[in-house]
């Protein structure tokens, strides 16, 4: 016994010292690690960019107050800036990760107090509900469709038959057949269709009532037929308007995109007025479509890529020309001087461009470049990048939702970050460079190159939140770029500035017809690679994918060391995820939020009860569910039994027999149509047949509403009904409960419907006009989304 239990021991520290060696260099390995990644993390820190990480925490801090259910107190957001303000200010001795947690809460409270700040400023006024009303006001700007429209911004004076209580401030209406356009700050009244502002078509999409909050339009609309002149702009109303040099920048904008429309009609000119003055509407539809598939959209947008070829054409420019005397050279700084003019060129240009959002991002970028210039400072430098993202967000924090401004910035962020670590190659001199005939080849193959390499960092930096927002990407925007970008460069945007500055003397006439061929040639270019197809549509994508892809591109980029890398690792595998992961679930049930179109989904059909659905929300279904096929429904014949009802007799009551007659005609439209599609009664009421059995009545009329409850598990109706229940547990989706809830959709995948809505609470500053009731002139408590789609009878 004694033999075997000292057997069992040695054998036990055998494998015990097989074991303890592995188990060692395991610990000495992870020990490495840890101290390598820190040793990694102090190299970093020393290199003093936690600047870098400012306009990151400013911009986190922004969206958590705009993606909170509520506003945030603001008491606490202040209270918590200054306990961590003065944690970081007086706690020098704490160690460096205490302190940048330290920076990044303060940062982050900074971000959420510049949102409520923004939000307290604008304080936009938006329309509760769409009314049909007389508006005077005087015209603040106007803009000209391809198709002969206008679309006019009025500040609104007054509103009369009806009066609308709370008038929002500024709207915009459209105006169809005009001759003759009104002038900036005439006083012009009419009859107009308001609505407010678009929420998301879907759950999680696009709120369009966001973006016109903080632009200060509180309603969108169209004139029935021209609104009338009142009386122009004198010089008594110019004197008292505070904004007068507002209107008078605006009037100049409006007269050199007149002008350079009269020298080169059609897209063209239009493509040019949208180079110089941003206004991009009257541009066809059919170009603007090639330009977006070719990728070549950004040339159209004032961004960055305008603002640096003006920029640096003038500077380069101006260079050259000091270079033509040496001894104004050798006595003065040139540079300087050339840097100098060109930030006023910049200037001047983004006056002139209308103060858009990606205009006035380019200008701050521009501007803060060209003035480290002037304090012999490096100019392409991420240092700068952060400098202007922490004023834009200073400005107007709501743009770091926007895809402009995220899009903008990766690509800016992207390029800078190539450009350091290109700088910081070995130089090896080929023999190329040596032979002096060879120099011009060499030119052109860096030129290509240049743009080969900017066109796939950009491309690559912005693809994701290109699918994100638009649900698309453009595959061929690398070989559009390639052939376009040389045209921009060397004819559109030096004869188009030399004809800028021209203007003023008359002579720009003949700058613009070789700026016209070249803008031609772009055209040509975007529908010859829009016609190779290479659109791809993505659906919507996992919430988790666009935090895990920005980490990673932020650490990516941002970083010097080879820390970088996990940035890498870190965006393939969020994208690898959500490309091979099983994706978003779709809906099988879509509600627009005004209740007028309902779309039913098969795979990749959907099938509405509407023959030609609102292009608008339909369009952005189609891109967010991959649905390339539309079923129209199908058009019952006129049946004489069936009662005829008018739309504005909505409160007519059917007798028993009519409603008996209307319920046998839905259950026989039901009998005759397939599964998955609509039948309808035109100008009544649709059905269809859902998957799991259930039957769906849409109705126009509320007439139809006792015949529709007593026959469909769900009932959908635009018309705002006091009922948010049905007594016989069918499914009531009404006008009321749909304007608090916005868009809804629904999965049939058990027992009973699984149910988003586009609004849980709507109480924010942008989405709490939907809970106003003009009869009461208070706002009302939210109706959650569960209470009027609940199934249980009453």
């Amino acid at each position: 016994m004694a033999t075997i239990v000292s057997r069992t021991k040695a054998r036990h520290r055998e494998r015990t010292q097989d074991r303890a060696p592995l188990t060692s260099r395991l610990l000495l390995i992870l020990n490495r690690s840890r101290l390598g990644v820190l040793s990694l993390v102090e190299e970093e820190a020393a290199y003093g960019r936690a600047i870098l990480f400012a306009p990151i925490y400013m911009g986190l801090g922004a969206i958590f107050w705009f993606k909170a259910g509520s506003d945030p107190p603001p008491q606490a957001v202040a209270a918590g800036f200054l306990v961590f303000a003065g944690g970081f200010v007086f706690g020098r001795e704490s160690g460096r990760l205490l302190r940048h947690l330290l920076f990044a809460a303060m940062l982050i409270c900074l971000g959420m107090a510049l949102a409520q700040w923004e939000s307290w400023r604008v304080s936009t006024t938006m329309l509760d509900s769409s009314v049909t009303t007389t508006v005077t006001g005087q015209v603040e700007r106007r803009e000209s469709y391809d198709d002969g429209r206008w679309r006019y911004v009025v500040r609104v004076e007054a509103t009369e038959k009806p009066a609308i209580r709370r008038s929002p401030e500024r709207v915009t209406i459209f105006v169809r057949k005009q001759a003759q356009p009104f002038e900036l700050g005439d006083r012009i009244q009419g009859r107009a269709r308001l609505t407010p502002p678009a929420g998301p078509a879907l759950p999680g999409l696009n709120d369009f009532a966001f973006s016109s909050y903080f632009n200060g339009i509180g309603a969108n609309g169209f004139a029935y037929g021209a609104p009338k002149l009142l009386s122009p702009l004198d010089d008594k109303v110019r004197e008292s308007m505070l904004d007068a040099a507002d209107i008078w920048l605006a009037g100049l904008r409006n007269s050199i995109g007149d002008r350079i429309r009269a020298t080169l009609p059609g897209d063209t000119g239009a493509f040019a007025a949208a180079l110089v003055t941003d206004e991009r509407r009257a541009i066809s539809k059919d170009t603007t479509e090639a330009l977006r598939i070719a990728g070549l959209t950004h040339i159209v947008a004032i961004s960055g890529l305008n603002m640096a070829l003006s920029a640096g054409i003038f500077y380069v420019g101006l260079r050259y020309l000091f270079s033509l005397f040496p001894g104004v050279v050798q006595a003065w700084p040139t540079k300087k001087f050339a840097a100098l003019g060109a930030l006023v060129t910049v200037t001047a240009y983004y006056l002139v461009s209308g103060f858009g959002v990606s205009a006035e991002r380019a200008f701050i970028m521009m501007a803060i470049m060209l003035v480290a210039v002037l304090l012999d400072r490096p100019s392409i430098s991420l240092r700068n990048v952060a400098l202007s993202a922490i004023v834009i967000l200073i400005l107007s924090p709501s743009q770091v939702l926007g895809p402009s401004f995220q899009m903008s910035y990766a690509a800016t962020l992207a390029l800078v970050s190539g450009y350091s670590l290109w700088k910081r190659r070995r130089h090896r001199e080929t023999i190329f460079s040596r032979v002096r005939l060879l120099s011009p080849l060499l030119f052109v193959s860096r030129f290509f190159g240049g743009v080969l390499s900017t066109s796939f960092i950009g491309g690559a930096s912005t693809a994701i939140f290109s699918i994100e927002h638009f649900h698309r990407l453009a595959t061929y925007g690398l070989a559009a770029n390639l052939a376009a970008m040389p045209v921009v460069s060397f004819v559109v945007m030096p004869f188009g500035m030399a004809a800028m500055l021209l203007m003023p003397l008359g002579l720009d006439g003949p700058f613009w017809k070789v700026t016209g061929e070249g803008l031609e040639l772009v055209i040509a270019i975007a529908k010859t690679v829009a016609g190779w197809g290479g659109d791809i549509t993505f659906g919507r994508q996992p919430a988790w994918l666009m935090p895990t892809f920005i980490a990673g591109f932020l650490i990516m980029s941002m970083l010097r060391t080879r820390l970088r890398h996990l940035g890498l690792l870190l965006s393939l595998l969020s994208v690898g995820a959500a490309a091979f992961g099983p994706g978003v679930p779709k809906p099988d049930l879509m509600i627009s939020e005004d209740g007028v179109l309902v779309a039913l989904r098969q795979d990749d059909i959907l099938a509405t009860n509407r023959e030609r659905p609102q292009a608008f929300i339909f369009e952005q279904w189609q891109k967010a569910l991959v649905a390339t096929e539309h079923q129209p429904p199908t058009i019952l014949p006129r049946d004489s039994r069936l009662p005829q009802i008018s739309k504005t007799d909505r409160h007519r009551r059917l007798s028993t027999e009519e409603q008996n007659a209307v319920r046998k005609a839905m259950e026989d439209a039901l009998d005759r149509t397939m599964q998955g599609s609509f039948a309808c009664q035109k100008g009544a009421w649709c059905v269809a047949m859902l998957e799991d059995g259930a039957m769906l009545v849409t109705i126009e009329n509320a007439a139809y509403l006792p015949p529709a409850r007593d026959t469909a598990n769900i009932v959908v109706t635009p018309i705002r009904l006091r009922l948010d229940h049905c007594r016989s547990g069918a499914m009531l989706i009404t006008g009321a409960t749909l304007r608090q809830t916005g868009s809804i959709e629904m999965a049939f995948t058990g027992d009973k419907p699984v149910v988003s809505a586009a609004f849980e609470n709507p109480r924010r500053p942008w989405t709490r006009h939907r809970t106003y009731d003009w009869r009461t002139d208070k706002f009302g408590a939210p109706i959650q989304p569960a209470s009027p789609l609940s199934d249980s009878a009453e």
